[in-house]
């Protein structure tokens, strides 16, 4: 089995902030695979089901808020007997454009605080990173207030590029070929 992880604030309030990208993709995903998520208490989460060229995969929304995202998915991961490596983490990135996404294994926190809880809580940061970009906030602009601000519409449709784009790679991503997944992803980007 494998988690694929979309890092968000849970509540309405939240629901179309650039820090969200995580949990707009998964819903993204869950309906394009007729997938209902189910509050599961016990993990502080929101889970669905879901089966991907034959293995078994747990989407997560945690719903602890983003600070304290590593409680909800190293509970998971303890219940499940789910390694590092099979964890795959969907987020914003402040450090890349609007537009952009990298894929990375492993690393520090980058002053993500989602990741930074994920690192606290997991037993190592092995797990796989699918960075979104979001950009920097403008000159004056504080970061809080950013990542907590409501995605234009030209944000929203990059960002909808971008998730087309990671859905029809999304079985090499979970087969652990990120390299394969990210440049046949950058194609696809170029040519659309």
């Amino acid at each position: 089995m494998k988690l694929l992880v979309g890092l968000g604030n849970p509540g309405s309030k939240y629901e179309a902030t650039r820090h969200n990208i995580g949990f707009r993709f998964l819903d993204v995903l869950a309906q394009r695979e007729a997938l209902n998520f189910v509050s599961a208490p016990r993990f502080r989460a929101q889970t669905a089901n879901w089966h991907c060229a034959g293995d078994k995969v747990l989407l997560v929304k945690p719903q602890t808020f983003m600070n304290h995202s590593g409680e909800a998915v190293a509970a998971l991961a303890r219940y499940y007997d789910i390694a590092t490596a099979d964890i795959f983490v969907i987020y914003d990135d402040l450090d890349l454009a609007a537009g952009r996404f990298r894929f990375k294994t492993g690393g520090g926190h980058g002053g993500h605080n989602g990741l930074r809880s994920l690192n606290q809580h997991l037993p190592d940061a092995a797990y796989h990173r699918l960075k979104i970009g979001i950009g920097r906030p403008p000159a004056g602009m504080d970061v809080t207030a950013w990542v907590l601000g409501k995605s234009t519409t030209a944000e929203r449709t990059s960002e909808q590029r971008i998730f087309d784009a990671l859905l029809r790679e999304l079985p090499t991503v979970l087969d652990g070929d990120l390299a394969r997944a990210s440049n046949r992803m950058h194609i696809y980007l170029q040519e659309t």
